[in-house]
């Protein structure tokens, strides 16, 4: 049901992989705006041998923004975060546990014993979802088979933007866009497979019922709020963040979407999902987008890669920004180290470099000798990655693929944007970089009725933020270090 009261402004919080931040957007004459009035880090946190997410001090810094915020102008909040992390509530509301993060090393063994009970057609025919060890599927069996106390004590599982939307409202519900990463949701019906959770012994009543994205989940909660009037709904947008960044542009005709971030996030919007046994081999993903659309696209690792290594740097003395490591990429030789960045070794290892280099040995390439050397091998890989991805995108779906539109935080890395041209043979379109806070305000307007369409939306955000264009050139110099790519792509999830 939607709200007739004309909005002021809305309230957005993105909870990115390396950082947390919540943005006031508002639109006037036809032209949106945002405004960054908060930043926060956003790290996993380490208890003896497991990863899990830092709620309480999210919750604290979320809670900090608010209060730090005049609420009187604001008409509505809400909260997209990244995919597959669960959080489990007891029978009062409770949070039983911080929950998991996805990069927990307990989730590869779980991956393999789970299809040894289903097997990956099953799984792909009532999911198509593609295949990775941290898929929400993956994770409740190692929590079944590890921590079987706290999950019997569960008594709704929600993912973690819900988590956030259910300590702002009171309303435990599971949004459609978050609840499609799991492999536990049904793409064709926009409901939990029963089914599946049945097959590997998980309580098919656990997960919260799922709400479309622009659902109203309810009022701030009355202490949440410093304003007289408890006026503020909270809005469930697009709340997977990738979902939220799509809802913001238009992947429509030959325009294929990269959201580049920590995870690269390559594919094309669709009015219904591709289950097909070409697209499991291929190993891509069905997850829900706004207005009853799929995203058919492959995971990348993305610029994860990158960030690790900058941190590690970073203890052992120099500090290097990501401007002054992209600078070094520009001089290093080019096409010596190439990686595919799916490998699994690159998940989590203790040392990225150790890592680097022991896929670089296998596959009998030299070692490199320089940060600016391992900088370029990154952000050619990853072009050459999402050469692949395009290719197979084209294949699957019968379509030519005419332009890529970058983009999230990677859409500001212009190296990589000219390599993914380059690599791809595509125009690239890089922006707006703070996509996924526009997608998330854009469906909060939209529930709200200040724009009267999807369509609408997103004409709105193409007025009212510039993106760069880059052209494909010298195409030819990566013909023969794509053909070598393509044959350390063995070493994949799949």
């Amino acid at each position: 049901m939607r709200a007739i009261a004309q909005a002021k402004a809305h309230l957005a919080v993105d909870l990115g992989a390396e950082s947390g931040r919540v943005f006031i957007g508002s639109c006037e004459r036809g032209v949106l705006s945002i405004r960054e009035i908060h930043r926060f880090s956003n790290q996993p946190v380490v208890y003896g041998k497991t990863s899990h997410w830092d709620v309480p001090r999210l919750w604290a810094e979320i809670c900090h923004a608010l209060s730090a915020t005049d609420l009187a102008d604001i008409a509505n909040v809400g909260v997209d975060a990244g995919g597959v992390d669960y959080a489990l509530l007891g029978e009062g509301g409770e949070l039983l546990q911080n929950p998991y993060h996805y990069r927990d090393p307990r989730n590869l063994a779980a991956m393999e014993d789970v299809l040894t009970l289903v097997t990956k057609e099953e799984i792909y025919r009532e999911t198509g979802v593609q295949f990775m060890p941290i898929n929400t599927l993956n994770q409740l069996y190692a929590a079944k088979r590890e921590t079987p106390e706290i999950l019997a004590a569960a008594h709704r599982l929600v993912m973690i933007p819900d988590l956030f939307h259910y300590w702002l409202s009171g309303s435990a519900f599971c949004e459609y866009t978050a609840a499609s990463t799991t492999q536990l949701a049904n793409p064709k019906t926009r409901s939990w497979s029963k089914h599946l959770l049945r097959a590997l012994g998980l309580p098919d009543q656990l997960p919260a019922q799922i709400v479309e994205p622009g659902s109203i989940l309810g009022n701030l909660l009355p202490n949440l709020s410093n304003s007289r009037k408890n006026h503020i709904r909270v809005i469930a947008p697009a709340s997977h963040d990738t979902a939220s960044a799509i809802a913001a542009i238009s992947p429509s005709g030959g325009t294929a979407f990269l959201s580049s971030g920590t995870w690269s996030l390559v594919g094309i919007e669709l009015e219904a999902p591709i289950l097909s046994s070409a697209a499991m081999k291929m190993n891509f993903t069905n997850e829900g987008g706004i207005a009853g659309t799929t995203r058919l696209l492959k995971n990348v690792m993305g610029l994860w890669m990158l960030q690790c290594f900058r941190n590690g740097w970073k203890q052992e003395g120099p500090d290097f920004s990501y401007e002054e490591l992209t600078q070094a990429a520009r001089s290093a030789p080019a096409f010596q180290h190439l990686v595919d960045p799916d490998d699994t070794s690159f998940l989590n290892p203790p040392s990225m470099t150790e890592a680097f280099d022991a896929f670089c040995r296998k596959t009998d390439q030299s070692i490199p000798v320089s940060p600016g050397a391992y900088a370029r091998g990154i952000l050619e890989s990853l072009a050459l990655k999402y050469r692949v991805v395009v290719r197979n995108l084209e294949t699957l779906t019968g379509r030519p693929v005419e332009r890529i539109q970058v983009v999230g935080g990677g859409s500001k890395n212009k190296l990589l944007n000219q390599f993914t041209a380059d690599a791809t043979g595509k125009r690239v379109v890089a922006g707006p970089a703070e996509a996924s806070v526009l997608g998330n305000v854009g469906v909060q307007m939209l529930t709200m009725g200040e724009v009267s369409s999807l369509s609408e939306m997103r004409a709105m955000v193409e007025r009212s933020f510039e993106t760069d264009v880059y052209e494909p050139r010298e195409t030819h110099v990566w013909e023969t270090p794509a053909d070598r790519f393509q044959q350390y792509c063995e070493f994949t999830y799949a």
